[in-house]
């Protein structure tokens, strides 16, 4: 488990200096910070590195020259830096978009938390940490509409939506293609490698039907049962799916202590007492917690003829990827509008044919 952050950045006039670090007790020497920097200049490119200096294991991601923002993580010696790459990525991104009158530094502690149970994320955790940053989402909405993009236009491309931050286009890239988003493509005749679209994301809220169906058995006296069911029942005849609703839900999911609870919330309609002793994984403030999931309106509560009161989900999230198989009609638009090459296309047909064959063998594995 990472044991410190700190934010470098550095200066041609004052050289070295540091911005925040997270726990205040951690140490890095000034002459560990000069050798992270010209470990950086090197290469003078945004991305990660990583070193090892006597008893310390560190993983350092720069944003390039333009801002000379470091990220620097502290891990045990038997951590591997590049499990954290993504995640260091998404955090320096967050940071340069609240460099203004210092409005990151309140948000250390908790990018320190969310990078510390990174390489722990589940798969669900993972999907939504890649859709929640802002970068790799307009890539994937772009690639939604077109399918297909060059990958030299990506770097172009984001360069310009990103004029007062960064965008590390070519880790964005290779991040997308890890989790199996994007597929590269050399194709004769385009001047540079091709991104395609393989799986889309899909995420919604769903209404908690084990609960429902099983709620006395979960937890519920029998006589409230009645009452969750309709809740739930009228707050879907209003709900609409929207990307802005989706991501405040991907936002509440990516707190590590409300994610802790609403696992236990996913199986049972609980008690304050329940909820308590959750203090055991890590829940030390059950009341910000349950705010959280109130404020997404994801939980509600119920109350018995005595005062007591119990938790019960109202909404589920649900997130996965996909096989976009609107890509055909995308394809077909494309080509008749002299958008995509004839190779292009092919190209692309083959790659969903291999994705496509791919998982069925999965499926059919697994079965």
């Amino acid at each position: 488990m990472p044991t410190g952050i700190v934010l470098m950045k550095w200066d041609e006039r004052l050289g070295v200096s540091i911005l925040a670090q997270h726990p205040e007790s951690i140490e890095i020497t000034n002459k560990i910070l000069m050798q992270i920097y010209s470990t950086h200049e090197y290469s003078r490119e945004s991305g990660l590195v990583s070193l090892n200096v006597g008893a310390m294991n560190l993983v350092s991601y720069y944003t390039g020259p333009d801002l000379g923002i470091y990220l620097i993580l502290a891990l045990t010696l038997d951590e591997d830096p590049e499990v954290f790459e993504d995640g260091l990525s998404d955090a320096t991104r967050v940071i340069v978009y609240n460099l203004d009158n210092d409005a990151y530094k309140p948000l250390i502690p908790s990018i320190f938390q969310r990078l510390s149970v990174y390489p722990k994320l589940t798969d669900e955790l993972k999907t939504a940490m890649l859709y929640t940053d802002s970068a790799r989402r307009m890539v994937i909405n772009r690639l939604q509409i077109e399918g297909s993009l060059l990958k030299s236009e990506v770097s172009v491309w984001l360069k310009d939506q990103y004029r007062e931050g960064f965008a590390d286009a070519e880790g964005l890239i290779h991040s997308l293609i890890k989790d199996s988003i994007v597929k590269t493509r050399s194709v004769r005749g385009s001047p540079s490698e091709v991104l395609y679209l393989i799986n889309d994301i899909f995420i919604t809220r769903v209404p908690p039907s084990d609960l429902i169906q099983d709620a006395s058995k979960r937890g519920l006296p029998s006589d409230l049962v009645e009452n969750y069911r309709n809740e739930v029942i009228s707050f879907f005849r209003e709900y609409k799916n929207t990307e802005q609703d989706n991501l405040k839900l991907l936002n509440t999911l990516l707190d590590p202590p409300t994610y802790e609870t609403l696992k236990l919330l996913r199986q049972a309609i609980v008690t304050r007492d329940d909820l308590e002793k959750l203090q055991k994984k890590g829940v030390d403030n059950i009341d910000a917690v349950l705010k959280n999931l109130w404020d997404a309106q994801m939980i509600l509560v119920q109350q018995d003829t005595t005062g007591n009161e119990y938790y019960a989900l109202q909404s589920n999230v649900k997130i996965e990827k996909i096989f976009p198989e609107y890509a055909l009609d995308l394809i077909r638009e494309q080509y008749s509008l002299k958008t995509i090459s004839l190779q292009a296309a092919l190209e692309y047909i083959d790659t969903l044919k291999d994705e496509y064959r791919a998982r069925f063998t999965k499926a059919r594995a697994k079965a």
